[in-house]
């Protein structure tokens, strides 16, 4: 072999070890969960002297809207059919987060499937607070029983929860749509009556879901529900944008909620059972959820802040959008 041939080779195999030299001392980027909102955090006056209605706030994403809202110097009106619940949560917030932002709560209760509870809240609200800037339709149901009621996994109950199209009962579909989409219409047209005669425009918020963006096992009234409220939305956001009326939705993944953890035990139960929705398997997780070193979904305060934001003037430019605050569900 040349001398050429030889260098040639030397330097062909010292490049070769040092690569591999830099391949085995390579080391892999560390993995970390994403900064989590905490569930203290606030603006500071962000809302002083404005005044909302949240349906659905006695627990829950309502309630944690409620809470930051008073914080940030709102007056809220909170109405659920969860009486006591409802009461307690408007006591608390009065006693602590009254006193950091000046705002007040205030509990009504009220069904929003029935239009009189919806004018009520609405005239509550200018009654005690003259007029109605912002509305967070908050308020539904994943299943046909009462949300006051203990999960039980008997016959009375199983007949009102979630089943596959051909062995959903009427009733089951019938008392989701009357909360999810009857009762989100009533709130909505109640909200946007009082606006209107104001005259000064407003934002409105309503909470879809990710079923109201694509499709989820075993629950067709809650996804067909959903997808409806996410309709509605959309053709408000159309015929009031002239009117100075912001309308969107946010639409979450799994939250640690009491209506996830009831949707839990049910699911739970019927998989002890041998039953349970197979297809529901396929894709359990969003995105955040996966990659979270404890699997967590969202924190209610979390999709509270994304609430916020959209009916703020920071959202100004936002209408008819459908939002995915989803951890990435959506994404693949």
């Amino acid at each position: 072999m040349k001398l050429a041939q030889l260098l040639i080779c030397g330097v062909s195999m010292m490049m070769l070890t040092n690569i591999c030299m830099a391949q085995e001392t390579k080391k892999e980027p560390a993995k970390r969960d994403v900064t989590r909102l905490s569930e203290d955090y606030f603006i500071p006056g962000r809302f002083k002297g404005k005044t909302i209605v949240i349906t659905g706030g006695a627990r829950g994403i309502g309630k944690s809207t409620a809470i930051r809202a008073v914080k940030e110097g709102a007056n809220v009106i909170v109405m659920d059919w969860l009486d006591e619940l409802g009461k307690q949560v408007t006591d608390s917030i009065n006693n602590a987060c009254g006193k950091i932002g000046n705002g007040k709560a205030i509990f009504i209760s009220g069904n929003i499937s029935k239009p009189e509870d919806c004018d009520r809240m609405i005239k509550t609200a200018v009654e005690n607070f003259g007029k109605v800037d912002y509305a967070v339709l908050n308020a539904g149901v994943m299943d046909g029983v009462y949300s006051g009621t203990p999960f039980k996994f008997d016959k009375e109950q199983r007949m009102l929860m979630p089943a596959m199209i051909t062995d959903a009962t009427d009733e089951y579909w019938q008392n989701v749509f009357k909360t999810n989409a009857e009762g989100t219409f009533y709130s909505l047209r109640s909200t946007l009556t009082q606006m209107l005669e104001q005259g000064n425009g407003g934002a409105v918020v309503m909470v879809g879901s990710i079923a109201g963006m694509t499709g989820l096992a075993g629950n067709p009234a809650y996804v067909a529900s959903k997808h409806a409220v996410n309709g509605l939305m959309r053709n408000a956001a159309v015929d009031y944008a002239p009117y100075g009326i912001r309308i969107n939705s946010v639409n979450m993944a799994e939250t640690q909620t009491p209506m996830v953890a009831r949707a839990g035990e049910f699911v739970a139960a019927e998989i002890k059972e041998g039953m349970g929705f197979g297809m529901g398997r396929i894709k359990t997780m969003s995105l955040l959820k996966y990659t979270d070193s404890q699997h967590r979904g969202s924190f209610p305060w979390e999709q509270a802040s994304n609430i916020l934001y959209l009916i703020s003037d920071e959202a100004s430019a936002l209408t008819g959008t459908v939002m995915a605050t989803d951890g990435g569900w959506t994404a693949f």
